[in-house]
């Protein structure tokens, strides 16, 4: 499988994950998606997070909400609708 560098979902760094990125239902690290977007095989997010652009804005309210700047907020979440999560 392929080593990403960023979580396929949210564009977080995986090597900057805590626990080293999200876990599957067997309980192994997942190499494509962080923590906090993916736990036990399933995804973590609202269900009504379902296109790229929700991911966006959910993300840019979260990362408000642990004091990032609005600015940078923005800028690093404009990445996710090339993600493969989001890709059709």
């Amino acid at each position: 499988m392929k080593d990403y560098k960023f979580c396929q979902s949210c564009g977080f760094p995986l090597k900057k994950d805590e626990k080293g990125g999200g876990s599957e239902k067997d309980g192994t690290i997942s190499k494509k998606f962080c923590s906090m977007c993916y736990e036990n095989g399933e995804f973590l997010t609202p269900i009504e997070i379902d296109t790229a652009e929700k991911m966006q804005t959910y993300c840019i309210q979260e990362m408000k909400k642990g004091g990032i700047n609005s600015l940078f907020a923005w800028l690093a979440t404009r990445a996710i609708p090339k993600l493969e999560r989001w890709k059709r």
